[in-house]
């Protein structure tokens, strides 16, 4: 597998994809239900197989990704060849931007002492997909970019 298997709450979202994936490979409901019950390992393998396609569509879509953590925001834009990365700390303990009331502060502090911030573009070393998959692993999430495109305005007037 290149990547990972779907949650069954992903497969039950892509339920009407999936059928539509295992008609390609000329497998009906019965087919599938015997698969299932007969032979586990090829029903295992489908299942991966689908799990890889999706993600794949996935990822070469992705443009933003941001991962938040208590005292760090990493925002990152995605090209063909490398990424962009801006990330916020804060030099204050007691802030959690996993709350409300920690990004309404970071909103307050942006540009005192109290944020550290760092821009960086790095190449990518393996495949784009695989690359920002990693940071998904680690807990990035994909976004529209807005937050990226405030700050990457801001910081470039």
């Amino acid at each position: 597998m290149k990547y990972a298997r779907l949650t069954k709450e992903q497969f039950d979202e892509l339920h009407a994809e999936f059928a539509s994936f295992l008609a390609t490979q000329t497998i009906d409901k019965k087919e599938w239900d015997e698969l299932k019950i007969n032979k586990p390992e090829v029903a295992e393998q489908e299942l991966d197989v689908f799990s890889d396609l999706i993600w794949e569509g996935v990822l070469s879509r992705a443009e933003y990704l941001e991962h938040f953590s208590k005292n760090h925001i990493f925002l990152f834009h995605c090209f063909d060849t490398y990424i962009q990365s801006i990330v916020l700390k804060s030099l204050s303990p007691e802030t959690d931007f996993l709350t409300k009331d920690g990004l309404q502060w970071l909103s307050d502090n942006m540009f005192t002492d109290h944020i550290e911030m760092k821009v960086g573009k790095k190449v990518f070393t393996e495949e784009r997909n695989i690359s920002i998959f990693e940071l998904i692993k680690q807990g990035a999430f994909l976004s529209d970019g807005q937050l990226f495109n405030q700050i990457n305005t801001i910081i470039e007037s």
